[in-house]
């Protein structure tokens, strides 16, 4: 399948699909006229790609997982060891970003009460 087929079958872009290209994430066999053609596997590796992405991973993220992007469920990847260090260590990453925006919020907040006369 082309390009365009494999976007409107993943929902993904074609600038998305070719990015992942470029990270060494999806492979596409080229025709002699330079077209991209993708199999059916690509289906479900892109949509895991964009699954995993959905859920705050980075593209490095992905990267180490590449060996369970064309499962049918990630939770039974090959290596769940590397999975699971994978999802923790983005995990820490982002309840860091969570406590700073939390902070922020609070200064804010504060803020807002001190200007708002007669109110606490």
């Amino acid at each position: 399948m082309r390009i365009g087929e494999l976007a409107q079958r993943t929902g993904v872009s074609r600038r998305s699909l070719r990015y992942y290209e470029q990270h060494d994430l999806l492979h596409a066999q080229r025709t002699t006229t330079g077209w991209r053609v993708y199999d059916e596997a690509a289906v479900r590796r892109v949509r895991n790609i964009a699954e995993l992405i959905g859920h705050g991973l980075t593209i490095e993220g992905v990267k180490q997982l590449q060996p369970c992007l064309e499962l049918h469920d990630l939770s039974i990847c090959d290596n769940p060891s590397l999975a699971l260090e994978t999802y923790r260590a983005r995990l820490a990453v982002l309840d860091e970003r969570l406590a700073k925006l939390q902070h922020h919020r609070d200064e804010l907040a504060q803020l807002v009460r001190a200007l708002r006369p007669g109110q606490k």
